[in-house]
């Protein structure tokens, strides 16, 4: 095939009807690096090109650097500022940041403030074990009490319901504006826990003890948020009293002991081998039942267990191939794979237990030895029916006389005539027996092995410590904000101290209370950690606790949902460039040192990216299980700028209205006395600073900071103020404002319009890791506009760094910008194109030919100005696939391979094997020809299927395109791994020519670097259609993984829990569940 004849039979092919475009996409990418392969051979070409003249493109480009270099400087005051802080260069000092100084010291404070927080903790145990201890049990109690579901409900009389008194609630900005009440907790319980059972009546009137508690403790420390008692019992006190939603079934779902800071404090870690009987007899309801029991089991995992599923019948097999023979850790993933595969298990077959069980016992017994898994309690999970028999030998090797590995039985269905030998299996083997006869008796069941495990804790009375990973509260705080609606919650259990249930570990509860993970990381303040400098924080498996770049919420429609896997999260995922995982290494084992990588930070949504070299500087955190990272930017970020000035001069500076500070900085701490929750940051450091109001407490470093800041920056209003009364309306419309922001968080701005004539007033210069770009560029303009913005980009935003430099130390003292509208921005670059270097002045050629199309670029290749407006703010590639193409092959750009480990992508359109071959495009070709010769025939068989033709057919897909329908909404988004492109300009090349060669024709280009800035002009010649060449996208692509054994076995380096509480020998082994008689127990048991 000719060249133009490929070409023509793509483009018929395209326009027959809605079931093509697929098959013009696959055959697009063939034909194309065909026609490329042929281009390089071709013979000389037909058509004339347009010759640009590289001296005229040269001039354009300075002329117009020349005239936006001063529009920035006259506007934004940049030499102004630089001078004033010249002036004051004697009284300066730039420090050298210590990073490990810095590291400890955060550490040391942010263990002060969770000290706190655990003796908070450790009162309400005592108080709660030494209410219990005074109180008898009362069957018959009649007690009332703060319900949250009930409290202020009244009936059609008008009278409180029963266990609804009148309860006062008020808007408290502390807990994130909610209505409660800080005098008093409330009680919430599940739906299915009946609120006058005699159990929580006792339990509930034992545990009013806590309200002073509560309440004195808050009083102490008033940065506590979230106090609370979980109740073994179901119940849940929680302080402050606040009323509770039922959802719209009317049914209150939350259960505080399947959370899991519950199930953590309650039980130490373990290995787990679930065994579930898949003979024939389980068939419907019962398979049903277990299969629920079963998911109700891996619910009470974290990822401090190890668990794994062994399906049995005649034979016995893991229901997970790949997992055969070992643990796995049981984190979310893990849990989610056994889940899908539990609910495929399939009924058959005779039960043969004795081979499961001993299969069981060698998995544990292989991990123990070898010092892998939990290292801790080890349990098997029998679900059965009841079919079982040869039991005892596997028991008389394995686990007698020692009993190392508990065994808990699950007897599923009403049948009770084997209940006998699975009462007799758990209690020969210091496990439990429960019948679960319905699915609703799942949930209640299943916590029995949870109290087993924690005897040995409870008759010990070792009160462990607790931290849970990173969540997103589910009680019942949906109306938080996303910047504080992560917390970690610290825990510890409550036991029973009376003499005559000892040896039975009676596990009362546990009281935990929230920290938010916003509080703790203020004492990691951002000023210093200079440029792009951030704090990060990390738990022993490794997860993210807290870290700018963590994403733990999604839009899904119009509403931000929590990612499945937002607590999940690993740290090599975000420090991604860190292969040898040697930074998550060292922190997860508590080292404390120092470790240094080059990155590439992505920006503006990852539309763009800047490479820095980096200092990571960690440690733990003591007695907790968390680790601290600090990281400071090479070069100027190791480096503060300090300043002095009196409190009279920088407070006169301070008062001026143009003046304000970065919102979320923290100054002055007004969020714990209610009279300062109303002071601004301003406000209150002007109250600390005037000494009218002594109690306040300010960070006095960064206060000072401020004053200084504010008289440096002080002669920029009148500046600006004078140079917005000299703008000649006629000639000067079209810068917006100007602005700067210091490093100590000040910001000031300008307005030369009025403020109805603003294009955008959202521009941001403090990004979420420190201030933005433009401190790493001398001039930096970006498109105010965000991508998903559907109308025009109306605005550019320009901004520059003003450094200072003393004794050869330069650091950042502050950035200023101006905001100008793109039409103004147009006018300069086309008044500058009608320059020319003619005597008569008669310019030959101008970007206003038709012969010659000009664009302003960004250094990530994102256009500024265009002559098709629409086109401004898009990606050059999208444009002119063929021109970015041949910048790539030149080196004049580079391709940068981005990863997000945090995405959320639609589901396949079909399923296909992660597995795609690598094949050269004529086999590609040759593929989709045949797929095109089976589909036709198709279609003259079923003309009426047309709609449902969409990427159906080939074997493997080859040509990864969207189908051309929409989506339904039940294509759930799911977790995934992404990599996309980012193209970023070599700065080494200034400027480039060259010719494009597209068929008949050649396309002249011209590339000239812009002074001053970070923008290039282009100039090509349009009459030459490349439009053959595919457009060279931004897009994230999935990454597809092939799921071997090898990868799904593989398990990251993990530190384990510091204590363990497996067995203890005052333990009563026979309180083992139903009717366990000491003549249930046969010859040759170990009791």
């Amino acid at each position: 095939l000719s060249r133009c004849t490929m070409l023509g039979f793509l483009r018929n092919i395209g326009s027959t009807g809605t079931g093509w475009p697929w098959v013009r996409a696959c055959l697009q990418k063939t034909v194309v690096v065909l026609w490329l392969l042929l281009s390089s051979t071709s013979l000389a070409p037909t058509q004339g090109q347009t010759k640009i003249p590289l001296e005229t493109v040269k001039l354009w480009a300075d002329t117009f650097g020349r005239d936006l270099y001063n529009t920035i400087t006259k506007y934004s005051g940049s030499l102004l500022l630089q001078k004033k802080y010249k002036d004051v260069e004697p009284s300066l000092k730039i420090k050298e940041v210590d990073g490990l100084e810095l590291v400890r010291k955060f550490s040391e404070d942010m263990e002060n403030m969770l000290r706190r927080k655990v003796e908070a903790v450790k009162s309400l145990v005592e108080a709660a074990e030494e209410a219990d201890l005074k109180h008898e049990f009362n069957a018959s109690l009649v007690f009332d009490y703060y319900n949250s579901v009930l409290i202020n409900e009244k009936d059609e009389k008008g009278n409180f319901v029963e266990l609804g008194a009148e309860f006062i609630l008020e808007s408290n900005a502390h807990f994130s504006n909610l209505r409660v009440n800080t005098s008093v907790s409330s009680v919430q319980l599940p739906t299915n826990v009946y609120n006058k059972d005699p159990d929580i009546l006792n339990g509930v009137y034992m545990s009013e003890a806590l309200n002073p508690v509560f309440v004195e403790n808050f009083q102490r420390d008033p940065t506590l948020t979230w106090q609370y008692f979980g109740s073994s019992t179901g119940f849940f006190r929680i302080y402050p009293g606040i009323k509770w939603t039922p959802d719209e079934n009317g049914v209150i779902a939350f259960d505080c002991r399947n959370s899991g800071w519950y199930i953590q404090a309650a039980t130490s870690p373990k290995d787990i081998v679930i065994l579930v009987d898949v003979s024939g007899s389980m068939k419907g309801l019962r398979m049903a039942i277990a299969k629920h029991t079963i998911t109700t089991i891996l619910d009470t995992l974290g990822e401090n267990d190890f668990v794994n599923i062994i399906a049995y019948n005649d034979y016995v097999h893991y229901i997970e191939p790949c997992f055969k023979g070992i643990l796995v850790q049981a984190d979310r993933d893990n849990r989610e794979h056994f889940k899908q595969l539990v609910d495929e298990l399939v009924v058959k077959g005779v039960g043969v237990v004795d081979q499961a069980l001993s299969e069981a016992f060698e998995i544990l017994k292989q991990f123990q030895e070898a010092g892998r898994g939990s290292l801790c309690n080890q349990a098997i999970m029998l679900i059965t029916d009841g079919a079982v028999e040869d039991y005892e030998p596997v028991f008389e090797k394995y686990n007698w006389p020692d009993c190392k590995v508990r065994v808990f039985t699950y007897l599923i269905g009403r049948e009770v005539s084997s209940a006998d030998r699975l009462k007799w299996i758990a209690c020969n083997n210091k496990g439990y027996y429960t019948q679960i006869s319905t699915l609703a008796d799942a949930q209640e069941n299943v916590m029995e092995y949870l109290h087993v495990l924690s005897r040995p804790m409870v008759i010990n009375h070792d009160h462990d410590i607790i931290w849970t990973e990173a969540y997103m509260d589910s009680k019942l705080f949906a109306s938080k904000t996303q910047s504080s609606m992560l917390l970690t919650t610290v825990a510890m259990p409550v036991f029973s101290k009376k003499n005559e249930t000892r040896s039975h570990g009676i596990l009362l509860g546990v009281v935990g209370s929230d920290v938010t993970l916003r509080e703790l990381m203020k004492l990691a303040p951002r000023y210093k950690l200079g440029v792009h400098g951030y704090a990060f924080l990390n738990t022993n498996n490794g997860y993210i606790l807290s870290h700018p770049d963590l994403r733990p919420l999604y839009r899904e429609g119009k509403k931000l949902k929590p990612k499945p896997n937002y607590n999940s999260v690993d740290l090599s995922e975000v420090e991604w460039e860190d292969q040898a995982e040697v930074l998550r290494t060292a922190m997860i084992n508590r080292e404390t040192g120092s470790f240094s990588m080059d990155v590439k930070a992505p920006l503006d949504k990852g539309k763009r990216v800047l490479f820095l070299t980096n200092d990571y500087f960690f440690t733990d955190i003591s007695d907790t299980p968390f680790s601290l990272g600090v990281v400071l930017s090479r070069g100027h970020g190791e480096r503060i700028l300090l300043g002095n000035t009196s409190v009279e001069e920088g407070l006169h500076d301070l008062l001026h209205p143009d003046l304000t500070v970065a919102s979320d900085w923290i100054y002055c701490i007004t969020d714990i006395d209610p009279d300062h929750r109303k002071l601004s940051q301003l406000e209150a450091m002007i109250r600390f600073l005037t000494g009218e109001d002594p109690d306040l407490e300010c960070d006095e470093e960064l206060v000072r900071e401020v004053l200084f800041d504010a008289v440096v920056t002080a002669p920029m209003e009148a500046y600006w103020t004078a140079l917005a009364l000299n703008i000649s309306e006629e000639s000067e419309q079209g810068v917006d404002l100007a602005f700067l922001g210091t490093r100590a968080g000040l910001l000031r701005s300008s307005l030369f319009v009025g403020s109805e004539k603003v294009s955008n007033r959202t521009f941001v210069f403090y990004s979420k890791k420190g201030p933005g770009r433009s401190l790493s560029q001398p001039l930096d303009a970006l498109i105010s506009i965000s991508p998903e913005d559907t109308g025009e980009p109306v605005s550019v935003t320009v901004s520059t760094a003003v450094a200072v430099t003393v004794e050869e130390k330069t650091a950042i003292a502050a950035a200023v910008g101006i905001q100008m509208k793109v039409e103004f921005l147009q006018r300069q670059f086309w008044a500058a194109t009608q320059q020319c270097n003619t005597e008569d002045g008669q310019c030959p050629q101008s970007c206003e030919d038709s012969d010659l199309d000009c664009f302003v670029i960004d250094n990530n290749g994102f256009i500024l100005i265009s002559e098709r407006l629409q086109e401004t703010g898009r990606f050059l590639g999208e444009v002119d696939g063929a021109l970015v193409t041949q910048l790539l092959s030149m080196g004049a750009f580079s391709r940068v391979t981005m990863y997000d480990y945090q995405a959320m992508c639609k589901p396949p359109d079909h399923h296909h094997s992660s597995a795609q071959p690598l094949v050269s495009p004529i086999s590609a070709f040759l593929t989709a020809t045949r797929w095109l010769v089976k589909e036709l025939l198709l279609f003259l068989l079923e003309w009426s299927a047309w709609g449902s033709w969409h990427n159906t057919g080939a074997d493997g897909e080859l040509c990864s395109v969207h189908a051309a329908h929409k989506h339904k909404k039940q294509d759930l988004l799911h977790p995934c791994d992404t990599e996309y492109p980012v193209f970023v300009h070599q700065t080494a090349i200034q400027e480039t020519n060259g010719v494009i060669a597209c068929g008949t024709c050649q396309k002249m280009f011209v590339m000239q670097q812009i002074p001053s800035s970070n923008l290039l002009l282009l100039v090509t010649d349009p009459t030459c259609d490349c439009s053959a060449f595919p457009p060279v996208l931004q897009e994230a692509t999935e990454v597809k993984y092939i799921l071997t054994c090898d990868r799904m076995r593989s398990q990251k380096p993990r530190r384990r829990p510091d204590s363990c509480h497996a067995f203890h020998p005052e333990e009563n082994a026979q309180d083992c569940g139903g009717a366990s008689d000491i003549s249930l127990l046969q010859p040759g048991s170990p009791f």
